[in-house]
């Protein structure tokens, strides 16, 4: 069996989808490792087989063009392949870049584990910046479609996820937990006063943090808020509606999905390199890209547990999980005559189940 057919028999246990759509899927993958980028001049190189360049372009068109894919099958497939234990961390965040006249603008929510986001749900919206209240309960409806019975830890969202409606979405039935950043200039009520939440803070020095004691009125809703002055001066405010002890350590995990973002762009796949515009087609690539994610991320977890990443003197890893296994499974794919037997190795991550 060639490289391909063997990623092929990997993938079978988490995409009920026809021999020839798997077979495309598992050269994609390699392809993608072997290039490091999602534009398809570039991928169409890394293909394997007899066919001219030119051939695996109009195959890589023709996939984006034509096929239908379930999405839900995608999100249960990267849960499944991560086994992210329950409850789970949400965070959701936008990410916004230009292409000529062309935006790009992804909402996306994302399951936190290991300070990485593994995207589970995500639509392009048609417009330039911020989302607003409906497109996040839309989004956030089709994640509870898919994972309704899941059990929740807690959503981190950042500044942008305010909002009367949105607050009271969260609050309502089925109750979400969240961990949401407020603004310093977001008024606060307590009985009949109504302050700033620069102003209830104003003591708090560089590293100091402090809770509320009781609830307040934040838009009509009843909430908790906590608050860490940062080191620039600046205040990094917390509103909950359920422990509010340690909402500013929760809401830290909502930098999974910043990561995930660095990954899916300069940092990995470069994304921003594409050049598809159909937003149908953009979301089948996310799809691809997020179990390229779940492959690599699996073999870097695998690599640390047999040669642990050293620690450098900042706290932090000398390099980052996904590096680990990105490097790791492109040496390999580049160099597959020589590497056969750790290939085989590497497709035990993706044959679990």
């Amino acid at each position: 069996m060639n490289q391909v057919t063997l990623l092929r028999e990997a993938l079978r246990p988490h995409l009920a989808w026809h021999g020839a759509r798997l077979s495309f899927v598992a050269a994609f993958l390699i392809a993608l490792l072997r290039v490091k980028t999602v534009n398809f001049t570039e991928l169409a190189t890394g293909f394997s087989g007899k066919a001219q360049t030119d051939s695996h372009y109009k195959r890589l068109q023709r996939f984006f063009r034509h096929y239908e894919m379930d999405y839900a099958e995608i999100a249960q497939a990267v849960i499944s392949l991560i086994a992210i234990p329950e409850p789970w961390v949400l965070s959701i965040d936008r990410t916004e870049w230009q292409f000529g006249d062309c935006v790009f603008n992804i909402l996306m929510l994302g399951v936190v584990h290991e300070g990485v986001a593994f995207p589970v749900v995500w639509c392009l919206l048609d417009k330039r910046g911020n989302s607003n209240s409906t497109e996040r309960m839309k989004l956030f409806n089709q994640f509870l479609e898919r994972f309704g019975e899941r059990e929740i830890a807690c959503l981190t969202a950042d500044r942008e996820f305010v909002g009367k409606d949105w607050f009271g979405y969260l609050l309502s039935d089925p109750l979400t937990p969240f961990r949401i950043r407020l603004r310093e200039n977001h008024r606060l009520r307590h009985g009949r006063q109504s302050l700033k939440v620069s102003v209830l803070f104003q003591d708090l020095q560089v590293g100091q943090h402090k809770v509320l004691r009781h609830k307040r009125q934040l838009w009509g809703h009843w909430v908790y808020i906590a608050a860490l002055r940062l080191e620039d001066d600046s205040l990094l405010v917390i509103a909950t509606q359920t422990a509010p002890k340690s909402a500013i350590f929760d809401y830290a995990k909502r930098w999974g999905i910043e990561t995930l973002f660095g990954i899916f762009k300069t940092r990995g796949f470069c994304l921003e390199s594409t050049h598809l515009t159909d937003s149908e087609r953009l979301s089948k690539l996310l799809a691809l890209l997020s179990l390229a994610l779940c492959w690599v991320i699996l073999t870097g977890e695998w690599l640390h547990q047999l040669k642990p990443l050293t620690i450098k003197k900042h706290g932090r890893r000398a390099k980052s999980i996904f590096r680990y296994g990105f490097d790791h499974l492109r040496n390999i794919v580049l160099n597959l005559e020589q590497k056969m037997d750790e290939f085989l190795d590497i497709l035990q991550f993706l044959s679990c189940t």
